[in-house]
């Protein structure tokens, strides 16, 4: 029978660590898509492990006939205790805040290939996210991307099947009222991705025109660390052109490299071997238009980033 080790180590661990490591990517998943951030999700992940280990005099899975649903109920909950630390930080936020991107290994992790967390939603699927109270958000997570039934949510929650309800009709018709379900190819996105880098790389306003939506939105999350950023959302596809094209405060070895961003196809921008910036993309249900440009710059959102190699 193979020994279970601990990660990155030849350690044994016991079973209760083995049931925590074999359940990890799906609390991760649940608790990013709740926060939002890599840190923050973590972060929750140890204190997870801090209560599971620590339960029962050391012996977790003492009385607990499910490890999974337990597993995950502490995580929420400690992800919703984090929130109101996220949102304080929020406050002082210089400029636009946007999620933190999770970004692949490379160019060969394709649509076809493996997820780099499993059921990672959109970059812009996050900001949405983002507008919902922490009660509805943790019922829209767990019930619209990871199928969980009313009645389990609210055991998770503690809260009554009504209203967990309740709290998932009001997520659903705020989301859907803000992002219609519309999930452009890969292979249109993709070329969506190119095309606009290259013209926004060489300067094309005639490119770029042809390529933003009239009504196009660009958010650039620098956090007040790196230029150009604007500090609000700029609207209207001629002021987005000039940002785009305005040539300050770039990378001074820009290279620019296709990667997979919570799933979908995207472009980070390197400085040398160093991540500078992350692109995604929204684009028009037609898929032939950009809609929303998310731009993600800031140096501590990018500490998960791959970097590129030599």
């Amino acid at each position: 029978m193979t020994e279970i080790t601990a990660p990155g180590t030849d350690a044994p661990i016991d079973e209760a660590t083995g049931v925590f490591v074999d359940h990890r990517e799906l609390l991760f998943g649940v608790v990013y898509n709740m926060l939002g951030s890599v840190a923050d999700t973590e972060d929750v992940l140890q204190e997870t492990w801090l209560s599971w280990t620590a339960r029962g005099g050391g012996a977790p899975l003492a009385g607990v006939d499910n490890p999974r649903a337990y597993l995950v109920r502490v995580a929420v909950n400690h992800a919703l205790r984090r929130r109101a630390a996220i949102s304080r930080r929020r406050e002082t936020y210089v400029g636009q805040w946007l999620p933190e991107p999770l970004v692949a290994e490379g160019e060969a992790e394709t649509a076809e290939g493996p997820a780099l967390r499993s059921e990672s939603v959109s970059l812009a699927m996050l900001v949405v996210l983002e507008s919902l109270t922490p009660l509805e958000r943790a019922v829209f997570v767990l019930g619209e991307v990871f199928g969980y039934p009313h009645a389990e949510i609210a055991e998770v929650i503690d809260r009554s099947p009504a209203a967990v309800r309740q709290l998932a009709h009001r997520a659903r018709e705020h989301v859907h009222a803000r992002r219609p379900r519309y999930d452009a190819h890969p292979r249109v996105r993709r070329e969506a991705t190119e095309r606009f880098v290259r013209a926004a790389l060489g300067g094309d306003i005639a490119e770029l025109m042809e390529v933003l939506a009239p009504d196009v939105t660009a958010w650039t999350d620098a956090g007040g660390k790196r230029k150009p950023a604007s500090l609000r959302p700029v609207h209207g596809r001629d002021k987005v052109a000039r940002l785009l094209t305005s040539g300050r405060g770039g990378p001074r070895n820009p290279v620019w490299r296709y990667r997979r961003v919570n799933g979908d196809d995207a472009a980070v921008l390197f400085d040398g071997d160093a991540p500078f910036a992350v692109l995604v993309l929204d684009l028009t249900p037609e898929g032939d238009r950009v809609r929303g440009i998310y731009v993600v710059a800031n140096p501590d959102k990018l500490a998960h980033v791959p970097k590129e190699e030599a």
